[in-house]
Parts: structure tokens; C-alpha cells; sequence
């Protein structure tokens, strides 16, 4: 849901959170944060994304200008994906959200049974 302001504009924020907001799409940028990636890789990485959901949030990410997309033509193909600039902006905040989340979920220790004592 888009907010429209006085004038009829449609919010800044309204947009950027549109983006940000679909399936998996904060799972790809945190992946690409630590390095550019073959699309072979950010499936492995993003575990349990489809390949076509995958590809359609590249296309929207790349869209927008927060991922670049590489193409070599070997053979096979290489297509690498990484975050331009415009991506980088939003490692911060990404980062604050990760140190938010490690606060309120904590990570559970594995229960030992008896088994792990022999």
C-alpha cells in the first residue's frame, strides 16, 4: 500500500519499503552484502527460495539500482550479482537490524540428551 502525501505524491519511504518489503528480497541483500555472487551460489545461500522467485527479486533489485548484474558470455554463461552503491546504502541498516534481531532472538542452545554424553 502506497501513502500519498497533501499533494498527491506518493511518500518516499511508501516506495522504498514497497521494494524492500517482498518475498526474500532483505535475505538477498544481507547474502550480497558480504560479496557479489553467480546466481548458482545466492540459491545454495537463500535456502528454500525458488529459482523463480529468485530471479524475479534480482530483475525488481536490479531494477531499482540496488544490484548490478555481470554477464559473461562463456560457456556456460556467468552471470554474477552484486550491491552498487545505491545497494551498499542500506548494509547499515541491515546491520542495525541484524544486532536487533540477535538481541530479541537470542540463539537457542541444542538440548543435550543422553546420547551426548557417551
Amino acid at each position: 500500500m502506497l501513502i500519498e502525501n497533501d499533494k498527491h505524491q506518493v511518500c518516499p519511504l511508501s516506495i522504498l519499503l514497497s521494494v524492500l518489503s517482498g518475498s526474500w528480497t532483505m535475505y538477498i541483500l544481507w547474502v550480497l552484502a558480504e560479496d557479489a555472487a553467480r546466481f548458482g551460489v545466492l540459491k545454495r545461500k537463500v535456502e528454500g527460495i525458488s529459482t523463480k522467485v529468485l530471479t524475479e527479486r534480482l530483475r525488481m533489485l536490479e531494477s531499482e539500482g540496488i544490484l548490478f548484474r555481470h554477464y559473461e558470455a562463456t560457456i556456460p554463461p556467468q552471470v554474477t550479482y552484486g550491491l552498487t552503491d545505491r545497494g551498499r546504502e542500506l548494509i547499515d541498516i541491515l546491520m542495525q537490524l541484524n544486532t536487533l534481531a540477535q538481541r530479541w532472538y537470542p540463539p537457542v542452545p541444542p538440548v543435550k540428551t543422553s546420547s551426548d554424553t557417551l
